[in-house]
C-alpha cells in the first residue's frame, strides 16, 4: 500500500481518522460547554485511564469543540517536575490579556489582571510578576493562602470572561503529577465559581490514581468532576478503527487480519493505530490478509519494544525493574501487593517504597486497596521479553 495514503496515525495525542466508541463522551462534553455558556453550571470532567487508550486525543477534541464554541482554553500539560501552578498562571494570564480589551469588559479584566499581579506576587512568580505591568489589587489574592487566592483569581477571570460574554475552559493533561496541594486548590477554586455561575469549566485527563488523588484533596470532588472511565475500545469499535479508515482509500482487510490486529492490540487506541500502520505500509494488495502481520510481528514488537515501552522501563531503577519483572511474572494483574512482595523475596513493609516510588512516576497504579497494575497495557509481555528471570 501507498504509504503515503497510510490513514492510520500511532502519534502520542494526534487525533486518528475515526474516534469509534468516544463518541458518548464527546457529546456529553459538549453539552457541559454549552450549560456553562448559559451558567447552568455542569460538572467539570475527568477522562481517566491507562496509557494508550486516547485520553489525550479526547482532551485535544474537547479543546477544540470549546474554541469552536468561543471558550478561551488555557491548556496546561503537567510533568513529574512540578510546574503545574507556574503553567497555570501563564496561560491565564494570556486570557486575562486577551480579554482586555473593549469599554464595559475592560474594567473587569483589569481588576483580574490585577488580581492575577496580586497572586504572581504572592507566590512568588518573580518572572511571571515582572511581566505583568500593572499594580498589584490590594486585599485580593494576596493572602498567602493558596486555596483561596487561586479562589479569588478565578472568580475575577470568571467575572470577566462574564462581561466578555465568552467563557474559559481549564483543560489538564496528565492530571496525576499535579500536587496535591495545588489540585486542592483548584477544587477549591472551581467550586466556588460553580456557585457563583460563573463561565468556568475544567476537564483533566490522568492515570486511574486520579480518583484517589481527587478524593484526598477534597471530598466533595466526586460531586463537582464527573470521572469518566476511558478504556480499550470492543472489538466492534476497534474493527471500525481499522476498518472505516482503510475503505475511504478502497482498501480492504480481511476478517482473519482484523481478528489478529484485535488480538495484538488487545483493543487499546493506540496500539489499533500502531499495528494497522505497520500493516498497511507492509501489504502490497488489498485485501489486506493475515500473513502480511504474521511476517512483520516480529519487528512491529521489536519497534514498540525499544520506543513505546523502554522509554518508560528507562526511567526505572534496577530495583524497580526486579519489582516489575515480578509483577509481570504473576500474568496481567491487578496483583495483590503481597503475592509481589513475596516473588521479589521481600516483606510487604520493605517492597513498599519501590511499590510507591513506581507509583509515583505513574508506572504503576492501585485499583483496589492492597492490589497493584500496570499503566501501561501489555507491558507485562514487555517485561518478560526484555528482562530475564532473577
Amino acid at each position: 500500500m501507498d504509504p503515503v495514503r497510510n490513514p492510520y496515525v500511532p502519534n502520542a495525542g494526534a487525533s486518528p481518522p475515526a474516534l469509534p466508541g468516544r463518541q458518548a463522551s464527546i457529546d456529553d462534553f459538549r453539552n457541559a460547554l454549552g450549560r456553562a455558556r448559559a451558567g447552568k453550571t455542569p460538572k467539570s470532567l475527568i477522562p481517566y485511564g491507562l496509557r494508550g487508550v486516547g485520553k489525550t486525543v479526547l482532551l485535544n477534541r474537547f479543546t477544540d469543540d470549546a474554541a469552536n464554541l468561543g471558550y478561551l482554553v488555557a491548556y496546561v500539560e503537567v510533568d513529574d517536575g512540578g510546574e503545574f501552578l507556574r503553567k497555570l498562571v501563564a496561560e491565564l494570564r494570556r486570557i486575562l490579556l486577551i480579554l482586555d480589551t473593549g469599554e464595559k469588559i475592560n474594567a473587569f479584566a483589569k481588576k483580574a489582571i490585577r488580581v492575577l499581579k496580586s497572586f504572581v506576587v504572592k507566590v512568588n512568580f518573580g518572572d511571571l510578576s515582572a511581566e505583568i505591568g500593572v499594580d498589584p489589587e490590594r486585599g485580593v489574592a494576596d493572602t498567602g493562602d493558596l486555596a483561596v487566592d487561586l479562589t479569588s483569581l478565578l472568580l475575577a477571570m470568571g467575572e470577566a470572561a462574564r462581561a466578555a460574554d465568552t467563557a474559559v475552559l481549564i483543560a489538564i493533561d496528565e492530571l496525576q503529577y499535579v500536587y496535591e496541594r495545588d489540585f486542592e486548590a483548584l477544587i477549591m477554586a472551581l467550586h466556588r465559581t460553580t456557585q457563583k455561575k460563573l463561565p468556568v469549566l475544567a476537564v483533566a485527563t490522568g492515570l486511574p490514581q486520579v480518583i484517589a488523588v481527587a478524593s484526598s484533596a477534597k471530598t466533595y470532588a466526586e460531586r463537582l468532576f464527573d470521572f469518566r472511565l476511558i478504556g480499550a475500545l470492543s472489538e466492534s469499535d476497534a474493527r471500525a478503527a481499522i476498518v472505516g479508515p482503510a475503505a475511504e482509500e478502497g482498501v480492504e482487510f480481511d476478517d482473519d487480519a482484523i481478528d489478529r490486529l484485535y488480538e495484538l492490540s488487545a483493543g487499546y487506541p493506540f496500539f489499533v493505530q500502531e499495528w494497522a500502520y505497520r500493516t498497511w505500509n507492509a501489504a502490497i494488495v488489498s485485501p489486506i490478509t493475515r500473513d502480511v502481520i504474521d511476517r512483520i510481528e516480529p519487528d512491529v514488537l521489536e519497534k514498540l519494544d525499544e520506543g513505546f515501552f523502554r522509554a518508560r522501563y528507562d526511567r526505572t531503577s534496577v530495583q524497580e525493574r526486579r519489582y516489575l519483572r515480578a509483577m509481570a511474572e504473576l500474568g496481567p494483574g491487578p496483583y495483590r501487593s503481597a503475592d509481589v512482595a513475596k516473588k521479589v523475596e521481600q516483606t510487604l513493609g520493605r517492597a513498599a517504597p519501590t511499590r510507591d516510588s513506581l507509583i509515583k512516576k505513574g508506572m504503576i497504579y492501585s485499583p483496589n486497596y492492597g492490589e497493584i497494575a500496570f499503566t501501561v497495557p501489555l507491558f507485562d509481555a514487555f517485561m518478560r521479553r526484555i528482562e530475564p528471570l532473577p
